[in-house]
């Protein structure tokens, strides 16, 4: 059940934090007319995001792991930025009116932004 309950948090900051993108990021867009449209789409981008993470994320890092010794971890933000406009095409893909204009400044300020708001989430929620 604790699993189950860290994932639902999990899952729900992430959707918290992608809906604060939407309206404090030019260039990040949501487009949708009703509440209820609105949190389905934030939960299922939360989810899309949540499942490209955890499956390329590993695969980059370690294909990649000169590159972030290089440059002392910045590639991250690239990597981040790319990670999330490739979210925002697979939910285009998928029907989703959740849209990301480029990726700069957009996607890498949209990944810094939801990274940054879904780690104090998960802090003052105490996902584990």
């Amino acid at each position: 059940m604790d699993f189950l309950k860290g994932l639902l948090i999990r899952l729900g900051s992430t959707a918290v934090a992608f809906w604060l993108a939407t309206l404090l990021i030019p260039g990040i867009t949501l487009n949708t007319g009703s509440v209820t449209d609105k949190v389905i789409t934030l939960v299922l981008v939360a989810a899309i995001f949540g499942v490209v993470n955890a499956v390329l994320q590993p695969v980059i890092k370690t294909v990649g792991c000169g590159f972030y010794l290089l440059t002392l971890g910045l590639i991250a933000l690239v990597v981040n930025g790319l990670l999330f406009l490739l979210t925002s095409w697979i939910a285009g893909q998928a029907g989703l009116p959740f849209h990301v204009d480029g990726f700069w400044p957009a996607a890498v300020l949209g990944a810094l932004f939801v990274g940054i708001v879904t780690w104090i989430l998960g802090a003052v929620l105490d996902r584990d």
